[in-house]
């Protein structure tokens, strides 16, 4: 096996394009690994903990661009690194022409749209915030989908826009859909009468799809970036966000989604709770909930339920009928889970998640029939892998998180890396289960059935006993169809489940019947 890294001094790409030309490298025979990265400090360090970090990268800085390759042979480095220059050329030959001129600055967007108010921000971590500050200076809201944003320049530029009376979406904000327009990672759901507010781009795409299946739609969603409901910022556009859709005529039902609060930031949204004539229904993924209930909020127990209640108030129908709904489908997914631990082998769950929020609202939901499981973003810190590459025991994993796409492109856009691990995994006598979430809509992988189908099958053919159970996250009316996508699926001998929530109970009691 050869390790060899290259350094392009001054060769600046945004992260779009580094994902696509990554994606097709890694498709070239006789690659094992490699990252095609800016080398800013947090790749340096991401390289590194990754095996792919080289001793020429030490004097590189973030306009450099760091190329690294794993291969077999020597004469495939050669051809990757080629095939890499021939990607990056196309990339800077693309011809601008009158129809379809792309200004090069926000400058010259606004002499295009005078009036634009809003705009969407993905470079390089760090310029984003200068450009974010001279779109709230032009009286623009701001999505940020650049990551590697400081904490103080998050914070900046949040307390000037609520100044101004300015969203600040982000930084690393993945998802919004704003005027019934999906925007990045997204799905198109139907219009109607919920706003969502997020600190959780999955989160805001597995509840705005299961209120859009359900006959309701979505006024406004509004991400934050994972960090505003944190101490540092003070949860700043989580509350703004919340002010905006209160004062919204079109939107009667307001949905929160997050990871637990910082305890200031909770109290920040009850006291908002408190003084809305709006119901409020809450998921704060395994955090406290007490505060919102007394506050007057509607508290949901995972993403599902927040999106059935959503959707059954914005239609003006008793909730109650939601929890007889939740309790029917537990009862249904228990009796399942006995027929299926039957005949089950093995006694292990390998969960390979490409959505962060889902992977800990499937922690949380196993913790309530198999205990903590592992994880490189576990729940209970004692609980957290040795190594993120290396399963243990139970273990649900987030191939999302940074240390498994430097150099790559998200896995829900491709799906090698969990191709491999799912390939991998299935090897394994004492694994039973392999846990998937797949997430469709804009930005994700536009034919997910063609990428899982022969992996589903080669992993049959390795071990005839392997259970593969899955999510689909999304609607019918994505680019790649959900009810096209499960029914292939399930042709194939996957268990398709329409939630989350339920792919991971109906895992979790077969594994403890397993026990």
């Amino acid at each position: 096996m050869i390790i060899k890294g290259f350094v392009k001094k001054g060769e600046y790409f945004d992260s779009v394009s580094l994902m696509l030309v990554a994606k097709e490298i890694n498709n070239i025979k006789g690659v094992i690994d490699s990252a095609i990265v800016m080398g800013t400090k947090e790749n340096k360090a991401i390289l590194n903990i990754s095996g792919l970090y080289l001793p020429e990268f030490s004097e590189s800085c973030d306009t450099d661009l760091l190329i690294a390759f794993k291969a077999e042979q020597t004469d495939v480095i050669d051809f990757a690194l080629n095939e890499v220059k021939n990607q990056f050329e196309k990339i800077r030959n693309k011809s601008d022409n009158s129809e379809n001129f792309s200004p090069k600055s926000l400058d010259g967007a606004l002499k295009i749209l005078p009036d634009a108010n809003f705009s969407l921000i993905s470079i390089a971590g760090k310029y984003a915030a200068s450009e974010a500050m001279k779109a709230l200076k032009n009286d623009m809201h701001v999505m940020l989908f650049s990551d590697n944003v400081t904490i103080s320049e998050e914070l900046e530029l949040k307390q000037y826009a609520r100044e101004k009376g300015l969203l600040v979406m982000g930084p690393d904000c993945g998802t919004a859909i704003i005027n019934g327009v999906p925007l990045a990672f997204a799905n198109v759901v139907n219009k109607g009468n919920i706003g969502i507010i997020a600190a959780s781009g999955t989160g805001l795409q597995e509840v705005s799809c299961i209120i859009s299946n359900e006959g309701a739609g979505i006024s406004q969603a509004i991400g934050t970036g994972g960090r505003d409901v944190k101490k540092d910022i003070g949860g700043i556009m989580f509350i703004e966000a919340f002010k905006s859709l209160k004062e919204d005529n079109e939107t009667k039902v307001i949905v929160l989604i997050s990871k637990p609060p910082h305890d200031e930031v909770l109290k920040k949204i009850a006291t908002e709770i408190k003084i809305c004539n709006k119901p409020v229904v809450t998921i704060l993924i395994g955090g406290n909930t007490d505060i919102i209930e007394n506050a007057g909020g509607i508290v949901a127990t995972t993403l599902e339920e927040a999106g059935l209640i959503a959707a059954y108030l914005s239609k003006g129908i008793d909730i109650k009928i939601v929890k007889n709904i939740i309790n029917n489908t537990k009862s249904e997914l228990n009796r399942q889970a006995q027929n299926i631990a039957k005949s089950a082998k093995g006694k292990y769950i390998r969960g390979l998640f490409s959505g962060g929020t889902l992977c800990d609202e499937a922690q949380l939901i196993m913790k309530n029939s198999i205990g903590f499981v592992y994880s490189n973003t576990p729940l209970n810190p004692e609980y957290k892998l040795e190594s993120a590459w290396n399963c243990f025991e139970n273990s649900i994993v987030d191939l999302g998180d940074d240390e498994f796409t430097v150099g790559r492109p998200h896995p829900m856009i491709d799906f090698s890396l969990r191709n491999k691990k799912i390939l991998e995994e299935a090897k394994n006598p004492d694994v039973s289960i392999i846990l998937l979430d797949v997430v469709l809509g804009y930005g994700s992988n536009l034919n997910p059935v063609s990428e899982l189908l022969p992996v589903v099958e080669q992993a049959k053919q390795i071990n005839q006993n392997i259970i593969i159970i899955c999510s689909v996250t999304g609607t019918n009316k994505d680019p790649q169809n959900k009810e096209f996508v499960k029914s292939e699926l399930e042709k194939a001998g996957v268990i398709v489940l329409n939630s989350n929530a339920a792919a991971s109970e109906l895992s979790g009691n077969i594994i403890k019947l397993l026990k």
